[in-house]
């Protein structure tokens, strides 16, 4: 009952007042056989032995990680000057204003471009004149004058139609129209009325809503379990029984120093606008354990993916229909289906005594006698809910202790036999003496 109460002769248990029973050691040859426990049909009900068969499957994990939702990087855009001059008129006065593409931002006076189309008005002045010459030479010159005042006034931002409009009316403008790029929401407004720019000086910044990306905080005991492509699902306080799905599309190869995770990226689409950046989610993510470092997907089996939009899945090699990159195989990117590996052996977590450096099981002895447990050590891969996968020690169909191993280790201790904490067997010398000699 208490194997740390040695003593050279018989007597009783200072603590409990049972009898000693005698020990001997064995010699190391003997080890292996010592390692097992006989008992009785009656002791192994007294001790609530259980047992599970060892399996092979592929095991399931579930992970739950937190994290925020953030803007797609790939879809903010820009309005900048691209000529310097001054903001007489800020169509757009404030952050938040949902806009379209090709909605009019900024009127903008810059004597470049107004110098810019006087020189266009002018080529076409030439041109016309030169239009009835006989020198082909100067005609053509005529022509490029005009093609060259056109690109200049496109390379500074004017559209087609400011252009086409410039010509029809032959009147310069003072002020220019700057129009939005894109459609989406302006999240950042950095000028005023009456301000002066330079070239590159950002007026408005514009994100695109209708997708975004929800960033992950992932330990580094998660990082087996997540691979690109993986499905995800996650909740929001915001809307309580809303469930939202994603697919991961990045996994940053850097652990965080400060906070020790990494972070995960999630393409998420929000055509409905519910999700709005720096919102906090709850997110679940389902894998499947394969072996190898490979999590399972079914669906992804002798596909080819894009290494850069986790949506792009083709049946066969090609490009990316929107980076145009090379598609690669989904075993590549870490996926693979049930048709490409064995599944690999589990037991249920509650069978083996982990101390730390060591993983023990007790496995039943098959045609023995009566009930007999042989102690083995084992390596154990990654822990899948209530499964630990075997990298090896036991065999398919083989029957572990899912309950009562701690008493069979007991027993063992008692017996000095080779047991979880003391492998060798024999007087382990930790104990301490209770009652004198």
């Amino acid at each position: 009952m208490h194997p740390q109460i040695q003593r050279e002769g018989p007597g009783q248990c200072p603590i409990c007042g049972m009898d000693l029973v005698p020990v001997r050691k064995k010699p190391a040859s003997e080890n292996q056989s010592a390692r097992t426990l006989q008992v009785t049909q009656s002791q192994r009900a007294l001790m609530r032995i259980e047992t599970a068969p060892v399996e092979r499957r592929f095991p399931t994990a579930e992970l739950r990680l937190v994290g925020k939702v953030t803007y797609d990087e790939t879809r903010l855009a820009y309005i900048t000057a691209w000529v310097p001059g001054r903001i007489d008129d800020l169509f757009v006065d404030y952050t938040g204003v949902s806009v379209k593409e090709g909605d009019h931002m900024v009127e903008l006076y810059s004597p470049e471009l107004l110098s810019a189309q006087e020189e266009l008005l002018q080529a076409l002045n030439g041109l016309s004149e030169l239009s009835k010459s006989s020198v082909q030479s100067l005609r053509n010159s005529a022509r490029g004058t005009v093609e060259s005042a056109r690109d200049k006034l496109r390379l500074w931002g004017l559209t087609a139609a400011q252009i086409q409009e410039l010509e029809r009316s032959g009147q310069a403008s003072e002020n220019v129209t700057i129009y939005s790029p894109a459609s989406g929401v302006v999240i950042h407004r950095n000028a005023q009325e009456g301000m002066y720019v330079e070239t590159g000086t950002r007026i408005f910044t514009i994100a695109d809503l209708n997708d975004v990306w929800v960033q992950l905080d992932a330990y580094e005991s998660d990082l087996q379990w997540l691979r690109y492509g993986q499905p995800v699902s996650f909740t929001t306080e915001a809307f309580p029984g809303e469930t939202f799905e994603g697919v991961v599309s990045f996994i940053d190869p850097v652990l965080d120093a400060t906070t020790r995770t990494v972070k995960v990226r999630v393409n998420v689409e929000n055509e409905k606008g519910w999700l709005k950046p720096e919102m906090f989610v709850r997110a679940k993510v389902t894998a499947q354990f394969a072996s190898h470092g490979q999590v399972l997907d079914p669906n992804l089996g002798g596909k080819w993916v894009s290494p850069m939009h986790p949506e792009i899945i083709k049946d066969q090699p090609g490009k990316c229909d929107v980076c145009g990159m090379d598609l690669v195989p989904a075993e590549a990117l870490g996926q693979t289906s049930a048709a490409h590996i064995h599944a690999p052996l589990v037991i249920p977590a509650t069978a083996p005594l982990l101390t730390g450096t060591r993983a023990i099981v007790y496995v039943e002895v098959e045609n023995a006698r009566g009930p007999t447990y042989e102690g083995r050590e084992v390596v154990l891969g990654p822990r899948a809910g209530e499964v630990y996968v075997v990298e090896s020690g036991l065999s398919e169909g083989e029957l572990v202790v899912t309950s009562g191993n701690f008493k069979i280790d007991s027993a063992l201790q008692i017996q000095a036999k080779p047991s979880m904490m003391n492998p060798e067997g024999g007087q382990s010398g930790a104990g301490h003496d209770h009652g004198g000699r």
